[in-house]
């Protein structure tokens, strides 16, 4: 598989996961992009398309096509400079409000890094696994996908094992 049919179908993967959250099966996401179901179907298969029918797939989700400068670091810009105990303090604050806002998340650090962690949450007892997936991808489109979580848990600077305990107490303390 080429590189950039690599791309498109991650990028199509998450779009996907968008439209699922959203209750659309590929004849009305399709329907709902403009374009034919079998177009769709096609794309799938195929290892580039047509820039105007990929934003309109990804606007029928709510999201949208950007462009981000590449990184010399696949970690630069994704997480934050440093998580020094004040910012753990917040982040703990943030995770244990249960908002699921993401402007309130996207203002307490980089979209990734912001995604990883409601990743993180969807998977922890007590908080609702398809609201923080929503979130995550709202976040981050494709934050969720294995692969790209992996990544996150191998480079992010809040490890679970350390950050849950906490999360958990400031939790209880706060019922």
């Amino acid at each position: 598989m080429s590189k950039s049919t690599h791309s498109l179908a991650r990028v199509l993967d998450g779009l996907t996961r968008q439209a699922r959250l959203r209750g659309l099966n590929d004849s009305a996401w399709a329907s709902a992009a403009g374009v034919r179901k079998e177009t769709l179907s096609r794309l799938r298969a195929r290892g580039d398309c047509d820039f105007s029918t990929l934003c309109a797939l990804a606007a029928a989700v709510g999201l949208q096509v950007t462009v981000a400068p590449g990184h010399a670091s696949p970690a630069a810009g994704h997480f934050p400079d440093r998580l020094d105990r004040t910012y753990e303090d917040a982040l703990l604050d943030l995770c244990a409000s249960g908002t699921l806002d993401p402007a309130a998340w996207l203002a307490m650090g980089p979209s990734f890094f912001m995604g990883g962690l409601a990743v993180m949450l969807s998977s922890t007892h007590g908080f609702d696994r398809s609201r923080y997936l929503y979130l995550a991808e709202t976040l981050h489109p494709g934050i969720s996908h294995p692969d790209v979580f992996n990544t996150w848990l191998a480079r992010s600077p809040v490890a679970p094992s350390r950050f849950l305990g906490p999360l958990r107490a400031r939790m209880r303390h706060a019922a």
